[in-house]
């Protein structure tokens, strides 16, 4: 069953006398539990096309649908309450608040949405990412990996129907980065999720159902 939908995406900037075409044209549909990894070299739109399928920005034409939900018919203040239930984020610089600890940024998402934090399922989600000794520790004593743990059990935590990843493993070495994804795709199959992973990555793409492989704005080619 389709659970998200992009239609005719376009994205364009006018920088001096220039038109960029970040996405030129990209309608794709994705899968419930899907896994599909977004791959292609920096510039051609894998990131920009993450942030309209997150609703982190709105596209110059094309829409988004989630569940048939379209993003771009929302104001910015229902579209912010339906993607912080509905959709859960991991970026490559983890994103941490460096002064709060790490159970507090992992449940910062929910504090800020009202929400009643399911004690139970945080220590599932912790013990399962191997973190859950680490909650009372400051972002800046953990190493990498363990930030970037944190950074997923922040975003499960709202229990997102779609998990989105923006190179999560392009600060991390090589062996990390394969735990990591490895930890995304269980967690994916754990919690009945689906997940799109924009990478530049080649092992990492290579676990997904999917990949899509990006090039000046458009889709190229599509394996699986």
């Amino acid at each position: 069953m389709e659970i998200l939908k992009a239609a005719g995406l376009k994205k364009y900037y006018n920088i001096e006398t220039n038109e960029v075409r970040a996405l030129d044209g990209v309608t794709l549909s994705v899968e419930d539990g899907e896994f599909l990894a977004v791959v292609g070299t920096s510039g051609s739109g894998k990131t920009t096309l993450l942030n309209m399928l997150g609703g982190l920005d709105v596209p110059t034409e094309g829409r988004v649908f989630i569940r048939g939900n379209s993003l771009k018919d929302m104001e910015n203040e229902e579209r912010t309450i339906f993607r912080r239930r509905n959709i859960g984020f991991v970026f490559q610089q983890y994103n941490l608040v460096p002064v709060l600890s790490i159970y507090e940024n992992i449940v910062l998402p929910l504090r800020l949405d009202g929400a009643t934090i399911d004690h139970m399922f945080l220590e599932e989600v912790t013990e399962l990412l191997g973190i859950r000794d680490k909650l009372d520790r400051l972002p800046k004593t953990l190493s990498g990996g363990q930030q970037q743990r944190a950074a997923i059990a922040r975003a499960l935590l709202v229990k997102p129907a779609i998990l989105l990843a923006d190179e999560p493993t392009g600060s991390l070495d090589s062996v990390t980065s394969m735990e990591v994804v490895g930890l995304l795709k269980l967690c994916k199959t754990r919690f009945h999720q689906t997940l799109i992973v924009v990478t530049h990555q080649e092992e990492v793409a290579q676990m997904a159902d999917r990949i899509i492989r990006m090039e000046d704005g458009r889709i190229s080619s599509q394996e699986g």
